[in-house]
């Protein structure tokens, strides 16, 4: 057999798929330029419409390529949802969010980071935007193929940071904001792994480490399904549905609590029956977890796509109305046509691109089961509304990535803590004078208890006398285990790195794409 052979051409296979997935994004690419030259409205320059629609479409598409994977990347992980499911799921719900929710207005500088009136004229605006543009969408690319989810918002904000301060000078930029936005590098994140953590600690203590872990996932499974209907409903009324109709954030939670407390009526009777069916184990209680997981991904799309296809439409939309109106505006109508390119390029983006990092955020991050993705699905939308609520900036990537690193940490510190008490049991047994038999039975009783059950044990052990301090053999074994990783800190650096870099290496690369823009305008002119 010729390994050499298969392994080339697995190989060939791979690189025609891939080019076959670049042609397919070059055409789509086309397409929107095409249609923006053959049906711009009172345009004054159809070339320029058509060449930032198709820079439009690039963005849209690297949106979808790297921005929605933490949607659908733990569902994926944890085997709640296959690949081609969570591609169509979540393209269809991010899509569903940018068209029916993405609003008719949206706002030409993204999150007020530079002043429009320091910009001198039309042409320089439209300029700093397709720079813009350009510049986030390259930066999403590259994070794409080095496996690194960023956040879009903060690929944009510096992108138009970039191209203001290279149109108007230092003074352009609002640094309050731009302060803002570095503190949510570290908000974001935190927020959504204290959360996350704090949800599976909960799982773990008042379920699966029960010895009737049916019994218990009865009575926590509805209250914790209830509590993410309750923080869906909230997120989608307040975030995702904003654009639609407003509602004040006492009103939208008591509507979300009502539809809360009316799920949990409905399912309660429903996860009791099928519990009931079930084994008493692990993987059990996972399974029930199935369903609210596919629904968390397809609402959590949703709202992407309502809120974040405003990266891809924003500077398009602000560019086709300084055309039409030859001036500079703080907000510019979005027609059908430019909702399409993002909605629909999201959507291609994910299609083709999308699996990569999918993987990343599901499987190389850490190992997620059901219940570890669900509770991270909760942390995304509860850190959303709390930071909505707080004024504070956060990354919807940032707090997914985040909510996965939460879990992976609190597995590593719960291992390091049951490895320890493990050792301590078997010491106390070798003290005892315990043969090797009478220490294994030990060991198996407290491998066997519950939480309490553990807790009396140890108590126990700490209250004899002749429990000594651990020896030096047993501090190294300790040692060894508490750095059992659970998390790949290989992951963690590059996408750390790749979030502080966001900014700043789109800022400089828009600059640089203003400059040229500039010159080419003055050289043709």
């Amino acid at each position: 057999m010729d390994l050499s052979n298969n392994t080339t051409e697995s190989t060939t296979t791979s690189r025609s798929s891939d080019f076959v997935k670049v042609l397919i994004a070059l055409a789509f690419i086309c397409c929107a330029g095409y249609y923006a030259s053959s049906n711009g409205v009172e345009v004054s320059n159809l070339s320029i419409l058509a060449i930032a629609a198709a820079i439009g479409a690039y963005m849209a598409i690297n949106i979808g390529a790297n921005d929605v994977a933490n949607n659908v990347g733990p569902a994926v992980g944890a085997k709640a949802l296959s690949m081609t499911g969570a591609i169509l799921i979540a393209a269809i719900f991010e899509a569903s969010g940018a068209l029916i929710a993405g609003g008719s207005v949206v706002g030409t500088i993204k999150k007020g980071i530079i002043n429009p009136a320091a910009i001198a004229d039309a042409t320089t605006f439209i300029w700093v935007m397709m720079a813009a543009l350009l510049a986030g969408a390259i930066w999403l690319n590259l994070a794409t193929y080095l496996g690194a989810p960023v956040s879009t918002t903060h690929s944009i904000v510096g992108g138009v940071m970039g191209a203001g301060i290279a149109a108007g000078g230092w003074d352009i930029a609002n640094w309050s904001k731009v302060s803002a936005i570095v503190a949510s590098w570290v908000i974001s994140p935190v927020l959504g792994g204290l959360i996350a953590a704090v949800f599976l600690f909960y799982v773990k203590r008042a379920v699966t480490y029960k010895n009737d872990m049916i019994g218990a996932a009865k009575k926590v499974v509805p209250l914790l399904i209830a509590i993410m209907v309750w923080a869906f409903s909230t997120y989608l009324i307040v975030k995702g549905l904003k654009k639609l109709f407003k509602v004040d954030f006492v009103s939208a939670l008591s509507i979300g609590l009502l539809i809360a407390i009316a799920v949990y009526l409905i399912v309660r009777p429903m996860i009791a029956k099928v519990a009931s069916t079930l084994k008493n184990e692990k993987d059990s209680v996972n399974s029930l977890f199935t369903l609210p997981l596919i629904a968390s991904a397809a609402l959590l799309s949703f709202a992407h796509g309502a809120n974040d296809v405003a990266n891809a439409i924003g500077p398009l939309a602000a560019i086709n109305d300084a055309l039409i109106s030859g001036g500079i505006s703080s907000k510019a109508s979005i027609p059908l046509w430019i909702m399409l390119v993002g909605g629909i390029g999201i959507a291609v983006g994910l299609a083709l691109f999308g699996p990569k990092l999918i993987k990343t955020v599901g499987s190389e991050i850490t190992h997620l089961d059901k219940t570890r993705a669900f509770c991270v699905a909760m942390a995304a939308a509860i850190t959303v509304i709390i930071a909505s609520q707080l004024g504070l900036p956060v990354s919807s990537t940032h707090i997914a990535v985040g909510g996965i690193f939460g879990v992976g940490f609190l597995r590593e510190y719960l291992k390091a803590a049951y490895e320890r008490k493990l050792n301590e049991v078997m010491e106390h047994s070798k003290r005892a004078g315990h043969d090797l038999e009478q220490t294994s039975l030990f060991v198996e009783r407290f491998k066997n208890a519950d939480v309490d059950e553990k807790r009396a044990i140890l108590s126990e052990l700490k209250s004899e006398k002749n429990m000594a301090p651990i020896s030096k053999q047993d501090r190294k074994k300790l040692k060894r285990a508490t750095k059992k990783e659970l998390v790949k800190r290989s992951a963690l650096l590059r996408i750390a790195a790749a979030w502080v870099i966001t900014v700043p290496a789109s800022a400089l690369l828009s600059a640089l794409i203003f400059y040229t823009l500039v010159g080419f305008d003055l050289v043709n002119s």
